[in-house]
C-alpha cells in the first residue's frame, strides 16, 4: 500500500493512504507535536469529513489496537504450516509477578519451551526481546509454542 507524505509548510507533515473504497485516511503531525487523525469524505476524497486531535497516549493506544492484531496475524500465518505451533498474545496486567522484572527472570523457554517473540508497549513493538528486557504492566506479550506450553506460560506471567 502506498503512503503519500505531503509537507504542509508552516504546519507540519501529512501522511495518508487511500483505502479500497476510495477514502483517504491520514495523520497530520504538526510542528508543535500535535497529531491529528483525518478521514476523507466517501463521495469527495479531497474533502475531510472527520478529524480528531489525539494525545500521545491516545496515539499509542490506537497504534496498539491496530498493530497488535496485525503482528499476531502475521505470526499466526507464518506458523500455520507448522503442526503443533501456536501464537498467543497475553496482556501483562499491572501488579503481575513479572511487572517490573526481566524476561530472563521468567525462565520462560526453560520452563515451558515457549518463546516470547515480541512485546507491544504503548503502540511500540519490541521484537525479539532480550533476557534483560523489563516487563511493565499493560505490555502485550506475544508468544509462540505448543498449546500446552502457552497455557503454562500464561500461568507463569499471571501467577509467578
Amino acid at each position: 500500500m502506498d503512503v503519500t507524505v505531503t509537507p504542509l509548510p508552516g504546519l507540519g507533515t501529512q501522511q495518508e493512504f487511500t483505502t479500497g473504497s476510495g477514502r483517504r485516511i491520514g495523520v497530520i503531525t504538526h510542528r508543535d507535536g500535535r497529531i491529528e487523525l483525518i478521514v476523507s469524505d466517501a463521495q469527495d476524497p479531497d474533502k475531510i469529513c472527520a478529524a480528531t486531535e489525539l494525545t500521545g497516549e491516545e496515539t499509542s493506544t490506537l497504534a496498539n489496537l491496530l498493530g497488535a492484531p496485525q503482528l499476531v496475524g502475521k505470526l499466526t500465518e507464518q506458523q500455520r504450516e507448522v503442526t503443533g505451533v501456536t501464537t498467543w498474545q497475553l496482556p501483562l496486567v499491572p501488579g503481575s509477578p513479572y511487572d517490573g522484572r526481566t524476561l530472563g527472570e521468567t525462565e520462560m523457554r526453560t520452563r515451558t519451551s515457549v518463546s516470547i517473540v515480541a512485546v507491544i508497549r504503548n503502540g511500540s513493538v519490541h521484537p525479539s526481546p532480550r533476557p534483560d528486557f523489563v516487563f511493565a504492566g499493560e505490555d502485550l506479550v506475544v508468544m509462540v509454542g505448543t498449546t500446552e506450553g502457552l497455557r503454562a506460560a500464561s500461568e507463569i506471567l499471571e501467577n509467578g
